[in-house]
C-alpha cells in the first residue's frame, strides 16, 4: 500500500464535496445547485429539509472520491478506471437527483 498523488487528489476532492454537503446542511437560506444561480426562500416550502436533502446528495457524491482514494492506495490504474466509470454515472444523475429534491420541496404554485 503506497500513498500517491492520485489518492491525495481524491482526498481533496472528497473533502471539497463533503464540505459543500456540510455547508448545505448548515445554511439558513436555500442551497443552490448550479454555480451562479440562487434559489429564493419563497420558492421552497421547507428550507431545512430541502438543505438536508441537498447535503445528503453532495455527501453521497463525495463518496465516489473517497472510494477512489482508498482504491488508489492499492492500485492506481484500477482507481482511475473506477473514477471514470463512477463519474459517467454520477455526473448525469446528480442534476436529476437535484431536480427531484427541488420538486419535492418547491412551494406549491411556484
Amino acid at each position: 500500500m503506497e500513498f500517491n498523488i492520485f489518492s491525495a487528489i481524491m482526498i481533496v476532492m472528497g473533502l471539497f464535496f463533503a464540505g459543500i454537503g456540510i455547508m448545505a446542511w448548515k445554511k439558513k437560506k436555500p442551497m443552490w445547485f448550479w454555480s451562479g444561480t440562487t434559489v429564493k426562500e419563497r420558492e421552497i416550502a421547507d428550507i431545512p429539509a430541502y438543505n438536508r436533502a441537498n447535503a445528503i446528495m453532495w455527501i453521497c457524491f463525495s463518496l465516489v472520491f473517497w472510494v477512489c482514494a482508498i482504491l488508489g492506495l492499492f492500485k492506481v490504474e484500477a482507481a482511475g478506471y473506477t473514477l471514470i466509470a463512477l463519474m459517467l454515472i454520477a455526473v448525469p444523475v446528480l442534476p436529476m437527483v437535484y431536480q427531484k429534491i427541488y420538486k419535492k420541496y418547491k412551494r406549491p404554485g411556484r
